[in-house]
């Protein structure tokens, strides 16, 4: 049988239960009063204030050590890679069929957009042989030098549109990434080799980089920049179809490096291609 103290404090730990909560003797809101609330508050309205201020304050200075134009750490790509168009390592298609090769033909199409003469418009003749290098009085803009799309002769989709996909012979595009200040040395050219020898055409002639289009000033001084280009032109023969090929490409100059074996793509690159009759 409970006692009467016991049935008391049942009927008061609803009330208590309540007050915890809001006392309304007190005034007090889960244990604390206005003011103490308000400074809490307070507290951590300056705490985080404070935090935001010196997140921004820390950018701030961080902001003036860069500089627009050009990125402050560069020592971690000391050599240009290679890279292809069309954008595939994998190149394998039916002559016959142009659906099987269409990919590749829109591919080389869209990439050489910005070579055509109309595009090419705003940038400048400029010495071939010779760095372009920026003139006092010309501020951190530099002029862009012209790469006309004629340049890749057979391989440039303007004599022919398929780029040779539809007689077996297919052509595909080298270039350089952009390093900013790179000065390629002595005289920097593509050599592409084959396990089973197949003659190549280059374009331009002997597959050279002209060094008019070097050094790279960045994509905000450099604004109308495009890189260089090499064509390969692989001159398949009968025998050679329905063979899938490896083709490795190299840039070679003075100070371009092409056989570091723990970047593949560091100055060369490797890509498989085989046709079908």
């Amino acid at each position: 049988m409970a006692s009467t103290e016991d049935k008391a404090a049942s009927k008061e730990s609803p009330s208590s239960w309540k007050d915890s909560i809001y006392n309304p003797r007190t005034g007090e809101l889960l244990g604390r009063t206005a003011s103490s609330w308000a400074l809490i508050l307070l507290f951590y309205l300056v705490f985080y204030c404070f935090l935001a201020g010196m997140f921004t304050l820390t950018m701030w200075v961080m902001l003036l050590t860069l500089d627009d134009y050009v990125p402050r750490y560069r020592d971690r790509i000391p050599s240009p890679g290679l890279a292809i168009r069309p954008n595939s390592l994998d190149i394998s298609f039916n002559r016959s069929d142009p659906q099987k090769y269409s990919q590749y033909v829109r591919n080389l199409e869209s990439f050489l957009q910005r070579y055509n003469d109309t595009e090419q418009e705003e940038n400048t003749d400029c010495s071939p042989g010779d760095y372009t290098l920026r003139e006092e009085g010309e501020g951190m803009s530099q002029k862009a030098c012209r790469f006309r799309r004629a340049l890749l002769s057979f391989c440039s989709g303007l004599s022919d549109t398929n780029f040779g996909y539809h007689e077996g012979k297919p052509c595909v595009l080298l270039k350089m990434n952009r390093i900013i200040g790179l000065k390629p040395g002595g005289d920097p050219y593509i050599n592409c080799t084959v396990k089973n020898p197949i003659q190549m055409h280059y374009f331009p002639k002997e597959g050279r980089f002209d060094k008019m289009y070097f050094p790279y000033y960045g994509k905000k001084a450099h604004e109308n920049y495009v890189e260089p280009l090499v064509a390969v032109k692989l001159l398949f023969t009968k025998e050679d179809y329905n063979k899938e090929l490896a083709v490795e490409c190299k840039v070679y100059g003075s100070n371009l490096l092409n056989n570091d074996d723990r970047d593949k793509f560091l100055g060369r690159i490797t890509f498989r291609i085989k046709v079908v009759e």
